[in-house]
C-alpha cells in the first residue's frame, strides 16, 4: 500500500474508532478506553508473526478479555487491531464503506474484550 494512502486511511480510522468511542455508553466507553487500538496492515502483522495465513481478516482481538481478568503479562494484555489494507480492500477501496467497516470491526473486536464469543458478536449484528 502506497505511503499516502496508508496515511490517509489510518487518519480516517483513527477518527473513526474516536467517534464511535465517544456514542458509546458511559460503561462501554470506560472499557472501550481500557483496550487499545492498533492501526496496521494485514502485511505488517503477518510479516512481524512469520505468518500468512490471515488472509481476508479485518480485524483481531488479542489478550485476555475483561471477563478472563488481569493480563499476568504484556502478551495477554488486550488489544484490538484493525488491518487497514484488508478494511480497504473490503470497502472495495470507498471511503464511506471503510469508515462504516472500520466502526463494525472494532465494536466486533470490543465485543470480544467484553468477553462475548463469535455468535453473541453476530447476534448483535457485528458479524
Amino acid at each position: 500500500m502506497h505511503p499516502a494512502r496508508l496515511a490517509e486511511l489510518t487518519a480516517l480510522a483513527s477518527d473513526t474508532v474516536e467517534d464511535v468511542r465517544r456514542a458509546l455508553p458511559e460503561g462501554l466507553r470506560r472499557a472501550a478506553a481500557e483496550c487499545p487500538t492498533i492501526l496496521l496492515t494485514l502485511d505488517a502483522w503477518e510479516a512481524e508473526q512469520g505468518e500468512s495465513d490471515g488472509d481476508g481478516l479485518l480485524g483481531l482481538f488479542l489478550g485476555l478479555s475483561r471477563a478472563e481478568g488481569e493480563p499476568a503479562g504484556p502478551e495477554d494484555a488486550p488489544r484490538i487491531l484493525l488491518f487497514l489494507d484488508s478494511l480497504w480492500d473490503w470497502a472495495e477501496e470507498e471511503r464511506a464503506r471503510f469508515a462504516e467497516e472500520v466502526e463494525t470491526t472494532f465494536l466486533h473486536e470490543l465485543g470480544h474484550y467484553l468477553g462475548l464469543d463469535e455468535d453473541e458478536v453476530a447476534d448483535r449484528g457485528l458479524a
